[in-house]
Order: structure tokens, then sequence, then C-alpha cells
């Protein structure tokens, strides 16, 4: 039976819902209207149709969507920016720095695009989709989490799981062309589970990990509901759409981080009872575990796994994507690969021992190439802000309602800062090179306050991986430029992986400066 307010009528009430649905369809559609009259002088990538805007001309492959994407990016190449609409919602698309920075620079704009909502179920209100106050004070108690010594003590795990990487490689060593992309992704893994979690989980031993399978689908799922507007409703998405592929990905994702969250929590319990005064490296976790705000309040259950889901998904796939360009790279280069391992010689002579932060800190050639290959292929190709107030880009209004999609992977392609920028060329990324350079022209990581926190993490872990597999192989890549066929999804990805040989180098190899 229905509840009726006391005092109202049935028909009365009925009245009074039908109006306010009026007034709600009346102001999104005078909203539409004028924001479609504002943004009218923008160039637009394809023909505009009203109320479904632009959706219909996006492709549904996902190689073929970023394929289109970066066509529109280079058809408008003068143009310092072009608009797109999907469904009621528009958003313009920005390629050149200097349209980049007032967006990325101005705090006003820090909330990330309406869009980013579809990612709520999976990775909550964590530091990467929430917004406001919860996103400032979520990055002030998170931050001391990446400090330099903290940072110092997850070396060991890396060089504990590259040195199984580079086992696992040895055995395709000599043995022709293979497929590289899911050998780095384990390892990246492996990596940050134990430094985030605490918890070794045999990922290189398990090729078939089922936890990374999730995340590959999940991210597709995603970024194809990102692209339909009309799956975007819930009805629609869960009757006649993949509701039922996400939610059963989503059950696989959240049961894994929960059931890791929920042991590290009483490991850490007994830890603290039996061994207080013993000091051990500790995770990301055990630190989240540990965490007061200003109030002294401890974070929820439902706060650290965000920020664990969080964790683990950016803080594998974003990494092992940007090591498998680079290794597909420097297999491309024989030149550049024999640079990198002159350095690798100066450094480490014929030594086995493991690299140190000393080390790290001298291998300055190979930061240089993961810097070059992160410019031609950004692990993350794109990412979307939420304009929180009119703007105005070159001449151009842009109304407050529309989302800002900065197509990183164009603007790193800026020949103006990058001369014959498709040329991996490392150098370009040396101190005396990168004079002069906008700091808005380079930006793999994100930029402004909402910067990625993990960085230096990432750039690390490279850096050991990378070292660890050149020290002991020669690298030689299978594909050309055109047959890796980028599909961006939540994350830059090669449609069928990276192609390579390995060729074991003998010690005395590795005292020649060939």
């Amino acid at each position: 039976m229905a509840i009726i307010p006391a005092g109202m009528s049935a028909p009365l009430l009925g009245a009074g819902l039908l109006l306010a649905l009026v007034a709600l369809t009346y102001k999104r559609l005078s909203s539409y209207l004028k924001n479609w009259a504002v943004m009218k002088p923008i160039p637009a990538v394809s023909r505009t149709y009203p109320f479904i805007g632009n959706a219909l001309a996006l492709k549904t492959d996902a190689v073929d969507f970023f394929q289109q994407i970066q066509g529109y990016a280079e058809e408008f190449c003068n143009a310092p920016l072009i608009k797109l609409w999907l469904g009621m919602l528009p958003f313009v698309i920005l390629y050149h720095a200097e349209t980049v920075e007032p967006i990325v620079s101005n705090p006003v704009h820090m909330d990330k695009s309406s869009i980013y909502s579809f990612l709520h179920p999976w990775l909550g209100t964590g530091l990467l989709t929430s917004t406001g106050p919860k996103w400032r004070e979520r990055r002030k108690m998170l931050t001391p989490t990446f400090h330099f010594t903290i940072l110092q003590d997850f070396l060991e795990v890396m060089n504990e799981q590259a040195e199984v990487l580079v086992n696992k490689l040895a055995s395709q060593a000599g043995r022709g062309p293979f497929n590289c992309f899911n050998y780095v992704t384990l390892c990246a893994l492996d990596i940050i589970c134990e430094t985030a979690m605490g918890r070794k989980i045999y990922a290189q031993s398990n090729s078939e990990s089922e936890y990374v399978q999730s995340v590959y689908k999940m991210s597709d799922i995603i970024s194809r509901r990102q692209r339909s507007p009309w799956f975007w409703p819930e009805f629609t998405y869960k009757y006649f759409g993949e509701g039922k592929a996400h939610d059963s990905t989503l059950k696989m994702l959240h049961s894994f981080t929960y059931e890791v969250i929920r042991e590290r929590a009483e490991s850490l319990k007994l830890e603290d009872q039996t061994e207080p005064e013993t000091r051990k490296r500790r995770a990301f976790l055990d630190m989240l575990l540990k965490t007061k705000d200003e109030d002294g309040n401890a974070m929820s259950h439902q706060d650290i796994q965000e920020e664990v889901d969080t964790f683990m998904f950016r803080g594998h796939d974003t990494t092992a994507a940007s090591m498998n360009w680079a290794l597909h790279l420097l297999g491309s280069h024989p030149d550049v690969h024999c640079k990198v391992q002159h350095e690798l010689q100066e450094v480490f002579g014929t030594s086995e021992r493991v690299a140190s932060m000393e080390d790290l800190k001298q291998l300055k050639y190979l930061e240089c190439v993961i810097k070059e290959a992160l410019r031609l292929y950004p692990s993350v190709p794109f990412f979307g802000r939420s304009l929180c107030e009119d703007i105005n880009i070159n001449g151009f209004k842009v109304p407050k309602e529309a989302s800002a999609i900065v197509l990183t992977y164009s603007l790193h392609r800026d020949p103006r800062f990058f001369p014959e920028p498709e040329e991996f060329r490392p150098e370009r990324f040396l101190p005396e090179n990168s004079v002069g350079r906008p700091p808005y022209a380079y930006i793999p990581f994100s930029a402004g306050l909402r910067n990625c926190i993990g960085q230096r993490f990432a750039i690390m872990e490279e850096k050991v991986v990378l070292s660890s597999i050149l020290r002991q192989f020669n690298v030689k890549a299978e594909q050309s430029r055109e047959e890796l066929r980028p599909t961006a999804g939540l994350i830059l990805r090669p449609e069928h992986g990276i192609w390579i040989q390995l060729e074991k180098r003998e010690k005395a190899q590795r005292t020649l400066l060939i």
C-alpha cells in the first residue's frame, strides 16, 4: 500500500511529482541549450546532433577509438581546442601546453570529470576520484607514506621481484620472439602487492593471475561505458549493457583486496602485541591502518579499501605498461640500447649485486629513456577535469558545466617543444635540453595539485626492473611502430602485447664498451 503524507490526496501528490519532473527537465534542457549556444564557436570533431551529440560517430573498438581521437587532434592541430558532445554533456579536448595550463594549474578545476563516476563502484572516492575537502584531507594523510625513507624500504622488494623476473625471462632467451607483456605486468603486480599490502602473492609463479585478468576486463568495461551515453543510466546498463559482467568482475576485485586488508590488519595487531619494539618493513596498508586524521580518527575499512584498490590498479598497471613500452623502444633503437648498457657497466661493472639507492641516482641516461618512453606512450593517454567555473581559452568561452579532456598522447607530440616528435630521443630530457620547455608540455603524471602521488615510486621501480633486465640481456624488438596498435582504455596498452627477442649477455660482454 502506498504511503501518502497526511493531508495530501493521491492526485495532488501525483501532480506535485509531475511538476517536479517538469521543472527538472526544464532546468536540464535550458542548461543544455545555453551551453550549446555558448560553445557553438568552438570547432567540432564531427557533425553534432541535438541531444545525442557526437556519440554515434565514436568508434566502438578501443584501438579504432584511440586512433579516431588522436586523428581529431592532428586534424585540428592549429586549433586551440575542439569540442565533443556525449549525449547532452559537453567536453572540450585540449592538447597544447598553453591551453592545458589554465585547467590543471588552477585549484578551482581540480574536480575529476563526470565520466570518472563510473570508477566509483570499483575505486570508491579515494585519492584518484574524490574531490573537495575529502580529497585534500586524504592527500594530506597519504603524502607521508611516499616519503623518501619509506620508498627506500621498498627497494628490497623491487630488487627481489626483478630477480624473479630475470630468471623467468632467462627461459625465453635465445628461443626466438615472445610476448613479454605479461611477464613484466606480473612482476609489477608482485611489487605493488608486497609494498602496498605487505603480502606476497607470487603472481610471477601464477601466470594466469585472476586479479590481473579482472583488472584488464574491468578497465575495458568501464572505458566502453564512458563513451556510450545510452548506457550511463543504471537501468539500461543493467538490463541492456554489461552490468552483469561489471558486477561479477567487481566482486572478484573487491574480494581479493578485502581479504588481504582483513588478514593484514589481524597480522599487524598480533605483531604489535608480540614485537612492539621490532622495526619491520611496513607496507602502505600498514601505514593506512595506523593513519589518523587531525581529530585522531582512524580510517574506516571502506576508506582503506578505496585507497588499496586505487594503489593496486594505478600502482601496477600504469608502471607495467610504461616498462613494456620502454623495452620495445630500446629493442628498436640499438644505439640507445648500447648507451644504457654503457651506463650500467659504469655503475655496476661486472658485479651481480642488486641496485642501491645510490646506484639508481647515477642511472641518469636510463631515467631519460624512461621519460622519453612516457612521452611517446604515456600510461594514461588522456584524463578529464570538470570545469567548476566559466573559463576563456584562447578567445573561446567554455561554460562551467563542461568537462576538459587533456589528451596527453597528443600534448607530448607538439613539434614546437619536441622536434620530430615521433622520433625516440632520450637526450631530450638531459638538463641542458630541457631548458625553456613549458612545464605543461610534458605531464605523464598529470600536473598541479592532482599530480600523481606515486611518481617517484614508479620511476624508482622502472629503474630497478629495466636495469636488472638490461644487465643480463640484449633486447631486440619484433614489432614495427605500426604493428603496436595502441589501445586506450583506462591505460595505454599495445593491442597484441610487446614481442621481443632476448640474448643472454655473458660477463665478457659486460666489460666491453661496445
